[in-house]
């Protein structure tokens, strides 16, 4: 029986294997598309953001601070391949209410249309070890990096099954594969990015689980007392908007599926970009 059960799963898996180029998903068309990027006003956020522009997507962008958010819309309004195009400014902390979320991307389809693509880039991070990092980051840092995507997801992912059409993307990390040394606050947060959209994916909606390695987010003081780990970023690490190039290019050559056996290499994974090294901590 169990010789039967083990045979049936590996000729599911070859069969799997065999059939996936056949039905990975179609690309994404940008021009005209409405794409929403949280954590939209900095960093990778904000070139992605800039790359779906210059594609002719209409953009929604959605940060905590105004100001940066007026800066950076002028900055990719530059961008501009017609006259029609929009971008969208929103100030709201994705992590604390979820009706207030829910009804902030009500009004932004109401404006641009339906949403077609989100990008769940909000996030933060804090550095230190264990015992020194306060407790209140620990849940901040779950609040922003995990709440953060789940509750634009969740306000979404209704109207994209109705529509069969949309993408999800969550922009984890590669501290999400792999724990490392003074980030035990962040690096959970990432790990159960992974976890929801794997889970997510089981729900036939397609998605991608973005795992760049360093680049710059919102970075939280450990403690007001100096936690003894110092960051040495090295030269490993992409620039954010090559990071951005790339993901764009997922977005409208290939486009894999979380947990997909990948057209391309035919990897059975659950990521779909790895770089090349973490930052190196040091104490």
């Amino acid at each position: 029986m169990l010789l039967l059960a083990a045979a049936f799963v590996v000729g599911f898996v070859l069969l799997l294997y065999m059939v996936s180029p056949l039905i990975s998903p179609k690309p994404l068309k940008l021009p005209g598309a409405h794409v929403v990027v949280t954590g939209g006003s900095s960093g990778i956020g904000k070139c992605i953001a800039i790359e779906c522009y210059k594609q002719g997507a209409f953009i929604t962008l959605i940060a905590r601070d105004e100001n940066k958010l007026l800066q950076t819309k002028k900055e990719i309004e530059k961008y501009s391949v017609n006259d029609k195009q929009v971008v969208l400014c929103i100030s709201v902390d994705v992590s604390k209410d979820y009706e207030q979320v829910e009804n902030v991307l009500k009004q932004a389809q109401e404006k641009l249309g339906p949403v077609d693509l989100l990008v769940n880039c909000a996030g933060t991070s804090v550095t230190g070890k264990f015992e020194a990092i306060e407790v209140n980051s620990f849940e901040r840092l779950m609040a922003v990096n995990y709440l953060g995507s789940v509750y634009p997801s969740r306000a979404v992912i209704s109207t994209m099954k109705e529509r069969r059409m949309g993408r999800i993307v969550f922009v984890s990390s590669q501290a999400g594969q792999l724990g490392l040394f003074g980030y035990t606050a962040y690096s959970p947060t990432k790990f159960a990015l992974r976890g929801l959209a794997e889970a997510l994916q089981m729900e036939t909606l397609v998605l991608l689980l973005f795992l760049p390695c360093s680049g710059q987010c919102s970075w939280m003081p450990c403690s007001g007392q100096e936690c003894g780990v110092k960051l040495n970023l090295t030269t490993s690490g992409l620039q954010n908007d090559v990071t951005a190039g790339l993901f764009f290019k997922l977005v409208a050559d290939i486009f894999v599926r979380t947990g997909f056996l990948k057209p391309k290499n035919r990897v059975l994974w659950t990521c779909d970009m790895v770089f090349q090294s973490n930052p190196i901590i040091s104490t």
